[in-house]
This record gives C-alpha cells, structure tokens and sequence, in this order.
C-alpha cells in the first residue's frame, strides 16, 4: 500500500497508508481528539472529518473549540433546520442558501405558507428528532447534467439559478443525510447526532441573492452552540441586549425620533441633543488644547468639486445631487474636500504646519432603506471630523497626538478598544508607490507606540488607508469609532502646497481624523453602553425636584433657580401626584438624582436626596448637594 505523508500543525511529519481518513488521523493521536473532531484542514482548507487523504498533506484536526469548527457546526445546524420544514411542509419547498452568520445562521426558502414565531417552535421539534436519529451526514460529488436533472426533477427554479451560475470547472456536490439532500459545497459534521444546542430566532423576507428585482424568500434566522450553557449564555445577551435597545430607549427616553417625511434622518428632540451638545463640547474642549481650530463648511457644493476630489468616480452611487442655477450640486458625503479648499485660499510656509482643522460637519450620504437601523446607520449625520495639514516628517509626531487625543476620550467612557490597519481598497486612487508609502508610515507609527494591530486587507479609503479604533461595550460588542486616515492623494487632487525652507513649493500631506465617528452612531452606542442610564455629566436631566405637597412649591422653585444657577440641569415634577408614583416614574427615566421636599426639608432648607442605583442619601442642603453634583459633574462621571 502507498505511504504518503502528514505534517501537523507542530511540524511534525508521520506517515499513513494512502486513503486513511482525517477521523482515523486523529483516532492515531489520541482517542479524545477522534471524539472531540468535527472536521479538519487538509493544506489549509476545511475538509469533511471522512475525507481520503491520497497525497502528500499538511493537516489540522477541526474541534468545536475553534472557530472553523463552530462555522461547520451552525452550517449543518442550518441543512438540520432544511430537513425539518422539508419534513413539515413537503416537497414544495424549495431552498435558496443557507449560510453561517455571526453567532448562527439562516436559511432563505420558498415555502408555501407563511411562518409565524409559533411555528418555529413546531420547526425546533422536529430538528430535535432528528438530532436523535444521528443521520450520517456525507458528501456526494456529481456533474453538472446530473445536478441539472436531479433539480429539474424537483421543480426547484433556485437551486437550477446556483447550479448555472456555478464557474465550469466547479466540482458540484450533493450533502445527504437521511431521506434529505441539498446542494452545497461543504464541509458538515459528520453526523446530525453532533449537534447538541440551537434555537430558532425569528423569520424575515429576504430578495433571492439580495436584489429587489427577485422573488421575495422568508428567512428563517437561527443560532447554534456547542454547549447548552453557551446557547443559554447568548440567549441571555440577547434579552439584555434588547432591554438596552437604543431604538427603544431613545423613544422611551424622549432622546430622537425619526418621520416617514426623512427617512433614515433623525430628529433630535431636547433631551437628546442636551447629550449630544454635551458630547460636542467635551471634545471641543479637548481639540482646543490640542491646537485644532474649529471651521464650518457649506453643505451643498458642485459637481467640480466632487469630480476633482475623486468622490465623483469612485463615491457617487452614495451621494445626493440637486440642480441649482442650471448647474449640478451635491450634498456633502464628507467634510475632506471643503477643507482643502480652505487650505488652499492662503499662502502657507513649512512654519505654519501642522495646520489642523476641526469641524462637526452634517453629511449626508445614501443608505437602501434595508440597511437603515435607529441611529447606527443614518443618512444624514455628524462627524466630529478633522483634517490635519502636515510635512512628511510630521506625520509620525501628529498621529501619535492623535492616538492620545481619542485615548483619552474613550477612557471618560470606560471603553477598551483596539485598532487595525485598513490597506488598499480594489476601488482607489493614486499610485503604487504613495499606497505603500502611506501604508508603511502608518505601520511605522503603530509598531513604534507598541500598539498590537491587526490587518484588515482592502478596507481602506479610497484615497488612503487607515487606522480604525475598535470599541467594545459593556455587552462585549465591537464598534469601529474612530478613525486616522493618510492622504497622499487629496493634496495632488488640489494641488495643495506650502513654502518649504529652501523657497521651493512643496506637497503636504493630509491626514484624516475623527474619534467619535459619527455622532448619531456613538450616541446610539452609548445609550446602549449605558442602557439609557448616562453618567452624570452626559444625562439630559442631572436632577428632578419632587415636592410632596402643593405648600412645598415655593420652596422647590427657589431651590431649581438655585440649582439652575450653578449650571445643573434640573427640572421641578409640581403635579399633585403621590411621591411613591413621582420617584418611580423618574428612575424609570433614569434620572441620576431626585431630591424630595416635604414639610421638614423646607423648614430645616435641606433636600431629601435620593441617587439611582444607590437609593436614599439622607438630608443635604443645597449647598452641600450642589457641591456633590459639581464634583461628579467635574470629573465626567
């Protein structure tokens, strides 16, 4: 029998008789790697845990505790869900795709009733039944004709779509198990009996292959997990998770609101943009010390701009235009190309750089009204935006400041965060050289701060790459916020220049800088960060006087005036309601203080006070409840 060789992931080289399976390569290691494994890697690509090997292989043993184990673990959750609505609803139901998602999976399909949440749990039955039949879950390769015929035989119009739009060298493939069988290329667990916890979530319709001119699937969304514990564990982040809904809160809490009149445009009511003035001001505060000088531009530009900054070739499919004077304008989708015009209507000597401006500027740009979700994606929003004019060896210098300037505002928050470099997009412009260049000074600044990075190939800006910023929140979901962009490209668009030591004309360099990001999107995180529950200084209403009887309303109104004084935002519930019902309805609008009055606190000139999350503090007088506040105030918590 022929040997062929095995190197492991160690190094490690073993020999093996052609046609030995991954499962039997992992039973010659050890007895609990054969049980614990689900799939493997043959030379880097995962492969069904039967596969022969015939040749010469590196090879890894797949196991649930990893991520490629747990992708082919939800995939044949997701064929398990198939089976059982094919067992339910019949031979009619015909199948579009079923991939894994972040955390589960789904299934688009044509089915002839309408699935409501009820059924989902018929559905889950029989998935359970059949995770008890542990069916052999295997792969079988056919051709092109055979695929043809066999779906054609079932009347199944999108499987036939797949099969023709697959390349012509395809290797097409058939996963069987049981009486039930679908098209799909792999990998799967070996058997149904490997799947030990799932949960159906809920149903959605979906375009076939995402285009609205198809026919409209219901998609049926599912998660799945290795354990028990650990599907219960993510059904509990879930429920948390909508608790802490922006969408909810922001309504709940009277923070924005949104009209069918503007689509994806927010409105901000009082209380919300009480938090975002505050937002602004922190950070204007901040960029002040750094030396940034804030500008505004104009909202509406024309096309000649837009064509000359590049936006027109390669960002016009998400822009908004308007005919004005028998001339094409557009709405800005970025504050860049504004800058360089203010750059560029004065002289400048290398002395003056760096030059850095700062601007909240509105943007608007084209989402599909699919894509639109409260806050998190909007058409119109605020980017705390900046742009920085330096000389190349500047750059090195400038970046850092800006790593420590958005450091320090995302530790007022209290949040971890981590940063990757975005490198060349496939849609950009410039050359070769100025993208490596770019991409090497970025490398350089990072390494040299110590900062740990990661990689995300082709996700830079169409003009340069990037550094982005990472937040993790208080459920341990990741945010990109923050952004440093390098620009070699916008200053030859504008042909920008400043007068360098020797009189000559020379080109900056341009870097990109927001922290917040968007501020619609960070208030919507943070609602979330916070389950509506703002820091002191960041909450619309910092404290809610109660009187407890109609005597007590001088009193109470000469103290808010007195609070008003000192700059604490403070409002004064007079209705003649019970105080039990007026303290409730304030620490269900999550108001950091309420301060009751009754007859002895306004004969003694005290506040009863009373801090959510804490409860009862006792008598304060005014003066001593303001200096608290201040101090919490102060200190941004």
């Amino acid at each position: 029998m022929a040997q062929i060789n095995v190197t492991f992931p160690d190094g490690a080289v073993r020999q093996y008789e052609a046609g030995t399976t991954i499962e039997d390569i992992a039973g010659s290691i050890s007895a609990s790697l054969k049980k614990k494994a689900v799939a493997g890697k043959k030379d880097g690509k995962v492969v069904d845990l039967y596969t022969p090997l015939e040749e010469d292989a590196a090879i890894e043993i797949v196991t649930l505790d990893s991520q490629d184990g747990v992708e082919v673990y939800r995939h044949s959750t997701a064929h398990l869900l198939a089976q059982a609505v094919k067992r339910i609803y019949g031979s009619e139901v015909k199948f579009g795709i079923g991939p894994v998602i972040e955390d589960g999976f789904y299934y688009d399909m044509d089915i002839p009733v309408s699935l409501s949440p009820e059924d989902l749990g018929k559905i889950e039955a029989e998935m359970e039944k059949i995770v008890k039949e542990d069916l052999p879950i295997r792969r079988k390769v056919v051709s092109r004709a055979e695929a043809t015929e066999i779906f054609q035989g079932l009347n199944d119009h999108l499987k036939l779509e797949l099969i023709r739009d697959l390349p012509e060298d395809a290797t097409i493939t058939l996963y069987e198990q049981g009486e039930f069988f679908d098209l799909c290329r792999g990998p799967h667990l070996p058997s149904t009996g490997f799947i030990k916890a799932f949960k159906l979530m809920n149903v959605a319709g979906a375009y076939w292959r995402g285009k609205s001119e198809n026919q409209v699937l219901q998609r049926v969304y599912g998660t799945a997990w290795p354990k028990k514990a650990e599907l219960e564990e993510y059904l509990h982040f879930i429920e948390e998770a909508k608790k802490r809904d922006h969408r909810k809160l922001g309504k709940e809490l009277e923070l924005f609101m949104f009209s069918e009149e503007a689509p994806g445009m927010p409105f901000y009511l009082p209380k919300g943009f009480t938090v975002r003035n505050e937002l602004e001001q922190f950070s204007r505060r901040l960029q002040q010390l750094a030396q940034y000088t804030e500008v505004r531009t104009p909202f509406l530009m024309n096309e000649r701009l837009w064509k000359q900054s590049g936006h027109w070739e390669h960002y016009q499919e998400n822009m908004y235009f308007s005919e004005v004077d028998n001339a094409t304008y557009a709405l800005k989708p970025m504050n860049c190309p504004g800058h360089m015009l203010m750059y560029k209507n004065a002289m400048h000597s290398y002395r003056d750089l760096p030059i850095r401006y700062s601007e909240f500027g509105q943007v608007h740009r084209h989402e599909y009204s699919g894509a639109l979700n409260g806050m998190l994606r909007v058409r119109t929003f605020c980017q705390d935006d900046a742009h920085v004019f330096v000389r190349p060896d500047q750059i090195e210098t400038e970046i850092k400041g800006m790593i420590k300037l958005i450091d320090s505002i995302y530790k007022v928050f209290g949040f971890e965060y981590s940063v990757s470099l975005s490198t060349r997009p496939e849609d950009s412009m410039g050359s070769d050289e100025l993208w490596e260049t770019a991409e090497g000074a970025l490398k350089k600044v990072l390494e040299a701060s110590g900062m740990p990075y990661g990689i995300e190939e082709g996700d830079g800006a169409f003009y340069g790459p990037k550094i982005d910023f990472h937040i993790t929140d208080a459920l341990k979901r990741r945010h990109q916020c923050g952004t440093i962009q390098l620009d070699f490209q916008m200053p030859e668009k504008f042909d920008l220049t400043y007068v360098g030591q020797d009189n000559e004309k020379h080109r900056p360099v341009v870097l990109h800088r927001a922290m917040y990001g968007s501020m619609e999107r960070f208030i919507g995180i943070l609602i979330e960060h916070y389950a509506g529950a703002f820091p002191v200084w960041l909450t619309p209403i910092q404290a809610r006087l109660m009187n407890i009887s109609e005597v007590h309303i001088p009193y109470a109104e000469k103290v808010k005036e007195q609070l008003q004084q000192a700059g604490i935002r403070v409002e004064l519930d007079a209705r003649n309601e019970k105080i039990g019902y007026k303290i409730r309805e304030a620490q269900v609008q999550k108001i950091p203080y309420m301060l009751v009055i009754g007859e002895k606190e306004m004969e003694d000139g005290t506040l009863s006070v009373r801090k959510r999350g804490v409860g009862d503090e006792g008598a304060m007088s005014v003066d001593a409840f303001v200096e608290k506040i201040r101090a919490e105030i102060n200190e941004m918590k």
